[in-house]
């Protein structure tokens, strides 16, 4: 539920700092190597360029126990909803924590902006649907066939969300 305490995380290892357009660069290519062309899920520098300057829309970076970048998040709080638009960890740098601490970091900013009902949206079959369901996240809606892949099969897509 919103507004519970996040399970416990080795957060000092990670920092979680607020990006800018002039983070793209680096963004894309976490987006390039996280996700596989064959789904097409990734973003183009423009759409994310143009969803910067939208009210409510926040890009966060994630950095290792090195400090050096593995990751980031992208999301929007309108009203009182939010959606985690991105979210995606270096492959060389998962299973490490940071995607739990960008998703703590969306929950805990959305909360703070006054959201009360949180969504994200996942191809079924992604990995990341258990670390959002240990998040809190459940299954509310399925689109059918949204995601097409470069061999012609489509794959739909779970809307999740978290609500007070």
């Amino acid at each position: 539920m919103i507004g519970e305490t996040p399970r416990p995380l080795a957060r000092s290892r990670f920092a979680i700092l607020q990006a800018s357009a002039d983070d793209l660069d680096a963004v894309m290519d976490i987006m390039t190597a996280a996700f596989p062309p064959d789904y097409g899920e990734a973003w183009t520098r423009s759409q994310c360029a143009g969803i910067l300057p939208m009210p409510g829309v926040a890009l966060r970076l994630a950095t290792d126990a090195r400090g050096k970048l593995a990751g980031f998040s992208l999301m929007r709080v309108v009203a009182d909803e939010a959606e985690l638009l991105l979210i995606a960890v270096k492959p060389e740098t998962q299973q490490q924590g940071i995607g739990r601490a960008l998703i703590d970091d969306f929950i805990a900013s959305a909360v703070a902006k006054g959201a009360h009902r949180l969504h994200l949206e996942v191809r079924e079959g992604n990995r990341a649907i258990a670390l959002y369901e240990r998040a809190g996240f459940a299954l509310a809606g399925r689109r059918r066939d949204y995601y097409r892949c470069q061999n012609g099969r489509a794959v739909d897509a779970l809307t999740l969300v978290l609500a007070a």
